[in-house]
């Protein structure tokens, strides 16, 4: 199982296909009430927790999650049954190896919150140039303080958090569309197209419009030909 806290790129290896999986949203309210409920809000944490975690599922969790993804097969038990089977998620998830990360990300005022808050507020101002100081501010941080948190919860700067969205995006953009590297450079942010193609190489391997086709071709069903 994997708990993403902060909108970072993942990276999976399967080692059985086909596969299946399933997501579940995790809304903070219910948690803090399961936690006030439990009387846990109090237990330790670590101060700033990974913005990702990994962790093998124990059976008694992926019993509670094979039986929520089986309310599909009946939907006239979603709305009796899947609230409650949520709640019983929350307590699984609380209860195994990611429940010190869950705690420390439930409480309203803690560091980790404060660096997920940042980093909502970068991905929606990445194609806009930002500061250290600026960033600082709305995390009510000292720009040494910000860095170090930050880069604990994500394994990245918060100017580095932004290039990655830049990058991300303009990936994005140059399989699903027909404009040119230099537009698409400039719709995300960067004003010198050789930074732009130098950075985006430094990441993907390759210049944007090679990659593009790399990945145009690798997602293109291969049709076979006569004998």
């Amino acid at each position: 199982m994997l708990l993403t806290t902060i909108d970072l790129p993942v990276t999976a290896a399967l080692e059985q296909v086909p596969y299946r999986s399933a997501s579940l949203h995790l809304d903070g309210e219910p948690l803090t009430e399961l936690l006030l409920e439990l009387d846990e809000t109090g237990q330790s944490a670590p101060s700033v927790p990974a913005a990702q975690v990994a962790a093998p599922m124990p059976p008694e969790l992926a019993d509670a999650v094979s039986r929520w993804v089986e309310l599909l097969d009946t939907p006239e038990d979603i709305r009796p049954l899947a609230a409650r089977i949520e709640t019983e998620i929350l307590y699984r998830l609380l209860r195994s190896s990611l429940g010190p990360v869950l705690r420390q990300w439930s409480l309203a005022d803690s560091t980790a919150t404060r660096v997920r808050e940042v980093a909502r507020w970068i991905r929606a101002r990445f194609t806009e140039p930002l500061g250290i100081d600026e960033i600082a501010a709305v995390a009510h941080m000292s720009p040494a303080g910000l860095h170090r948190h930050f880069k604990a919860a994500t394994g990245m700067s918060p100017l580095r958090y932004q290039k990655h969205l830049r990058l991300q995006e303009a990936r994005r953009r140059l399989l699903a569309s027909d404009a040119s590297a230099a537009q698409i450079a400039q719709a995300v942010g960067y004003v010198s197209p050789t930074q732009f193609n130098r950075e985006y190489r430094a990441a993907y391997g390759l210049p944007p419009v090679q990659d593009a086709a790399r990945l145009r071709a690798r997602l293109t069903p291969t049709v076979p030909t006569g004998p």
